[in-house]
């Protein structure tokens, strides 16, 4: 019978718990839909159709950049490999083929550690936050293993021109964007 009680005592003490957590559960967030633009489809829609916090927490629709050539790099500060390339794509942003190729970064960490990277470590390229979010857009791309850094290489009619797994090679690099139109 003394177990019996026991049971009992626990099943309520649960009860009561899952009655409290219930009503003072916070509704989940309202999922965000969002449509690609016209003329893309693929991985390519995908990436069109976020919506992401940039580096200072701003959103921004990542279809402002439709009809671009775009070198989406992506990338983690804890990964030493993304980090030693970004200068190289800050000074690819700047040069004279950055005329012709928009370079953006969608970082996959927490928004303060991304915030925290870019005020010690400036770059001439957006910054985007996507979180773990971040490494299932990059397997959309191609990127199976989740690897980073990982970097794609787009064209200005939505195509993927080219992908690239591990540190860039910037020569090789500098030679498919003169590829581009």
């Amino acid at each position: 019978m003394k177990k019996i009680a026991m049971y009992a005592v626990v099943a309520v003490l649960f009860a009561g718990a899952g009655a409290w957590y219930g009503t003072h559960k916070k509704p989940a967030p309202a999922p965000i839909t969002a449509t690609a633009p016209a003329g893309v489809s693929g991985p390519v829609a995908a990436m069109m159709a976020e919506t992401l916090p940039n580096d200072k927490g701003i959103k921004e629709a990542l279809s402002k950049w439709q009809g671009k050539n775009l070198l989406v790099n992506f990338w983690a500060p804890w990964c030493a490999p993304c980090v030693e390339e970004m200068p190289e794509l800050s000074e690819l942003q700047n040069s004279e083929l950055g005329k012709k190729i928009q370079v953006i970064g969608i970082g996959i960490d927490s928004p303060s550690n991304i915030a925290e990277f870019t005020q010690k470590v400036k770059v001439a390229y957006p910054i985007y936050v996507a979180g773990m979010s971040g490494t299932e857009l990059s397997r959309q791309f191609g990127n199976t293993q989740g690897g980073l850094p990982f970097t794609v290489l787009i064209g200005a009619d939505g195509t993927v021109k080219k992908t690239y797994l591990a540190r860039l090679k910037f020569d090789d690099l500098k030679a498919d964007l003169a590829a581009l139109n």
